[in-house]
């Protein structure tokens, strides 16, 4: 079975494939622009429906169990289609998910489509990220991740904008998504000829063996995925809730996802000069005090500074940890790491979709943001020690 390597063995350099980091990195964009048009979308129709905080934080559970049925997958579904291939037929299966939302009004058949949109996304992203990290040299990587996430960020920041603009009634917006998402599977397809090369298959055991050897980056996406989801997915029913208009909310997930957006391409340039676990650990800290002052904001400027602060420091979680996933693994266990950051970001979503939404249900509107800023406090205590120990170790 394949072993982690050390960061020296992949000291030497290469020419990096810029055809396939370009199909990578444009695709995942333009796919989550989509996906930030459904994530508030799918809450604020829900909420318009009359159907309860908890309700709403269960159906984006099931998305999360979608993400980790797909990932415990990866192996199988590696062997039987090539990496570029796999990713436009779940690319496919995105769209017939959001056209099934648009069809559709009965909860259960949206809790199958969401389940479904899940198990393609965690594909998309598992077998993207591998690639991106196999194009890329050491040197770039962390420049390369930071300018990833900053188009997954921008992406999502763009998907809100189009709520005030086409409504939240009569299906539209997502039969127009899915439409949208088509167009990009046949974009990959095209592009993808020009790269040279392919993410490799997955080795049977691989996601046991990443968890054993990098836990601390398994609990990493974990805590990123925990955040990420509360910030866009239950927020934007905590300030409905709060009182503020649906429009507000929608925007307040731009909010989280544009300066996100803009500070990654940053974040990666630090990581590529700096300490990469130092990075970590900041941000998961800033994240935390983020939550927790959140309930304090009263001027909407304010609140929309401090969820800014909140969605970059968040992501600049997880664009340590995707650089680090490249800096130390290769080959099978390349593919098996970023299966597990899809299975981790599925649980971590699970947890904070479900657990926020039953604290504002059963404790208050403000216990919300606040519970998930105490979670990050205890996570990003780990991650100081672990830093410490490892500084401890090559001393």
């Amino acid at each position: 079975m394949q072993t982690a390597q050390t960061t020296a063995d992949f000291a030497s350099d290469f020419a990096p494939d810029w055809a396939a980091i370009a199909v990578v990195i444009l695709g995942v964009t333009a796919f989550a622009v989509g996906q930030g048009l459904t994530y508030p979308l799918i809450a604020l129709i829900l909420e318009s429906r009359g159907v309860s905080s908890s309700m709403a934080g269960f159906n984006a559970g099931v998305f999360a169990l979608g993400l980790a049925s797909s990932t415990l997958l990866i192996g199988r579904l590696t062997q039987l289609l090539r990496g570029d291939r796999l990713i436009v037929l779940s690319l496919c299966g995105v769209s017939v998910s959001l056209a099934t939302f648009s069809a559709f009004d009965d909860l259960s058949v949206w809790f199958a489509a969401r389940f479904l949109l899940g198990f393609c996304t965690s594909i998309i992203y598992t077998v993207s990220e591998a690639w991106l990290n196999t194009a890329c040299p050491d040197r770039l990587r962390g420049r390369v991740s930071g300018a990833y996430s900053a188009g997954m960020c921008g992406g999502f920041a763009a998907g809100p904008l189009a709520i005030p603009l086409i409504g939240i009634e009569g299906g539209f917006a997502f039969a127009l998504t899915a439409a949208y998402v088509a167009l990009v599977a046949f974009a990959s397809v095209m592009l993808g000829r020009y790269a040279r090369t392919r993410p490799e298959a997955s080795e049977a055991g691989g996601l046991v063996t990443f968890i054993r050897i990098a836990p601390i980056l398994t609990l990493m996406v974990v805590a990123f995925g925990f955040s990420d989801i509360a910030a866009i997915s239950m927020i934007p029913l905590y300030f409905v809730e709060r009182g503020y208009t649906q429009n507000f909310a929608a925007f307040v997930v731009t909010m989280v996802a544009l300066p996100t957006a803009l500070a990654q391409p940053f974040v990666g340039w630090l990581l590529d000069r700096v300490s990469r676990p130092m990075i970590a650990v900041s941000g998961s800290l800033i994240a935390a005090l983020a939550f927790l002052a959140l309930p304090w904001m009263t001027s909407q400027a304010g609140l929309l500074l401090t969820v800014s602060i909140l969605g970059a420091a968040s992501f600049s979680l997880y664009t340590a940890a995707l650089t680090l996933l490249g800096e130390r693994f290769r080959g099978g266990l390349l593919v098996s790491g970023s299966a597990v950051f899809a299975l981790a970001y599925a649980i971590g979503s699970a947890a904070g979709s479900g657990t926020t939404g039953v604290t504002m249900d059963l404790v208050s509107v403000d216990a919300g943001p606040v519970s998930v800023g105490l979670v990050m406090l205890i996570v990003t205590t780990f991650f100081g020690v672990d830093l410490l120990r490892r500084r401890g170790a090559r001393a």
